[in-house]
């Protein structure tokens, strides 16, 4: 068994969703793992991880503006020390994922024809993201 790990440091945009199946996958092929499974692990709790549509911008467009209408900035909130996308990005975050497992064959992710990684600012700003790419495997 062949173990492999890799901490990715991305840097967002502020609130969208970072197309970054490439980098997995070049970290995937560097592994040399030819059957296994990739987890992905983002270490932070105001952002996401998300396998999504990658052809139509539009999904994802439709899905920020979604979680806008379902956790509105503009509420009070206790937690506030951040400012006021703080909480907001909390919440979208827990009703999210921060960690997906991806099976490997032939050396490659096993994704679907439509499905792209993403991590999902929720923040107004742009941040550093650590997304932890562990491989195992043969």
């Amino acid at each position: 068994m062949t173990y492999h790990q890799q901490i990715l440091q991305l840097k967002t945009t502020g609130k969208s969703l970072a197309k970054v199946t490439n980098k997995v996958e070049e970290v995937v092929a560097k592994s040399g793992v030819q059957t296994g499974l990739c987890t992905l692990f983002l270490r932070h709790t105001s952002a996401s991880l998300l396998l999504q549509e990658n052809a139509d911008p539009d999904v994802l467009e439709d899905l920020q503006h979604f979680f806008s209408d379902l956790v509105p900035e503009q509420r009070r909130y206790r937690h506030s020390t951040e400012g006021p996308d703080d909480m907001p990005a909390h919440i979208r975050t827990a009703l999210t994922h921060t960690s997906e497992q991806i099976p490997i064959n032939r050396g490659r992710l096993v994704l679907g024809t439509w499905q792209g990684i993403y991590i999902w600012e929720h923040r107004q700003q742009g941040h550093y993201r650590e997304l932890v790419v562990h491989i195992q495997g043969e």
